[in-house]
């Protein structure tokens, strides 16, 4: 099979471009009139020496669909499969008014699969990066089960939780960024443009320049020096740290440092511990046996360190233990959780109470996110303040001296 890029024309006349695999240009060219586009022209990938910039920035990764972009996706699916209009109809209509390229391109894709005969699901599972494994798990749950709408609901109330905390979290560190970003700007000009100027000043003192003074001197001299080398050192710091991030033994410490941030790690913790509970009671409750669950939501989870516990715990289940005490050895449940996991066991109602405890931890995040201003405020104040004693400490020492002096000489 060969890949071919297309441009092509939807039934609204809307420019329509993407990539198909095909034996032969002709055969693609046959899929997209089936799938309603007009082919304008069809290129052999292999033999596409040019790149355009938006086909480098799918290549690094940019411009994949956002959670905002496949909520309303679930939505419209939901619509569709609720109403009972042909599943290909559908589809083809969301791609053709999506907005995001890629995952129009992968709609292309999953259309011209259907029509070769293959379920949904599988025709989604050749797009990872934009559908996650427990997305995956769901619609084929529900295909097979005839509950496709039902599946989509619960993805779609799923990621809208799920985008509603983000966007949470976003907004309430969104301040304190602010602030910390406009204090190192107004240290940057003070010590490039401001000290420069006392500098002539402050070596009038000779070798009885204050320690505060030396020190805001040197810092000056070194960023008005060796400004080149500071920003060169910090770009290759950033590329070095996102390589060994993108590594697995550099994403396992990241994550598990992401925790452990004053203040913001309880938040985030809490925030993945709701994400967790959330997809157990969905995966559960549409059927999907537990240890596979478990091995589903690991992969969903966002945070490798708890990835890995979770996966510890579908390990576990696999022996024979209960959920509740596999859970309990983890150390990632809170007692009250760990007792209503135990509870749903005995009940049968496991899904029910994982909502609630996904419940709790979204009430856990919300009191955090609500109180994250004032808990940062303290550490804010004092950054500020010991900036602020230093710069005055270093300007004002020497002017004391100087007055001193001429007081004891006049």
């Amino acid at each position: 099979m060969t890949e071919f890029v297309y441009k092509g024309r939807s039934a609204n006349g809307a420019l329509v471009t993407g990539k198909l695999e095909g034996k032969t240009a002709d055969a693609v060219a046959g899929r997209l009139v089936s799938i309603g586009i007009t082919p304008v022209e069809i290129r052999d990938l292999a033999n596409t020496t040019s790149i355009t910039l938006s086909d480098l920035v799918k290549r690094l990764g940019g411009g994949q669909p956002t959670t905002k972009d496949l909520v309303l996706f679930c939505r419209q699916m939901h619509t569709i499969t609720r109403t009972g209009l042909p599943l290909l109809k559908g589809l083809s209509g969301l791609m053709e008014t999506t907005h995001n390229e890629v995952l129009k391109e992968a709609l292309i894709d999953v259309i011209a699969k259907l029509e070769s005969g293959r379920e949904l699901a599988q025709s989604m599972k050749g797009h990872p990066k934009i559908f996650s494994a427990l997305f995956i798990n769901l619609v084929e749950i529900g295909e097979a089960t005839g509950t496709l709408d039902v599946a989509f609901q619960r993805l779609y109330e799923y990621l809208s939780m799920d985008q509603e905390v983000r966007d949470r979290v976003k907004s309430a560190v969104r301040y304190p960024i602010i602030v910390l970003i406009a204090v190192a700007i107004a240290l940057w000009i003070i010590t490039v443009f401001v000290i420069p100027n006392f500098a002539p000043i402050f070596r009038a003192l000779g070798d009885d320049i204050p320690l505060p003074t030396r020190i805001i001197m040197g810092v000056s001299n070194v960023a008005i020096n060796y400004w080149p080398h500071i920003f060169g050192a910090a770009a290759v710091f950033a590329m070095a740290a996102s390589s060994y991030i993108k590594t697995e033994a550099g994403r396992l410490r990241w994550d598990r440092l992401k925790l452990r941030i004053p203040v913001v790690g309880i938040i985030v913790h809490n925030a993945a511990m709701s994400r967790i509970t959330r997809s157990l009671a969905i995966s559960i409750s549409a059927g999907l046996p537990i240890n596979e669950t478990l091995r589903t939501v690991s992969d969903s989870i966002g945070n490798s360190w708890l990835g890995e516990k979770m996966a510890a715990l579908s390990a576990d289940i696999e022996r024979g233990e209960s959920l509740s005490r596999t859970a309990s050895h983890s150390a990632l449940f809170t007692p009250l959780i760990l007792q209503m996991i135990a509870l749903g066991e005995e009940t049968g109602a496991l899904p029910e109470l994982l909502d609630e405890s996904s419940d709790y931890y979204k009430r856990e995040v919300d009191y955090d996110l609500e109180n994250l201003s004032a808990a940062l405020e303290p550490i804010l104040i004092v950054t500020v303040g010991a900036v602020v004693l230093i710069l005055a400490l270093g300007v004002f020492l020497p002017m004391w001296d100087m007055v001193a002096r001429a007081r004891a000489g006049a």
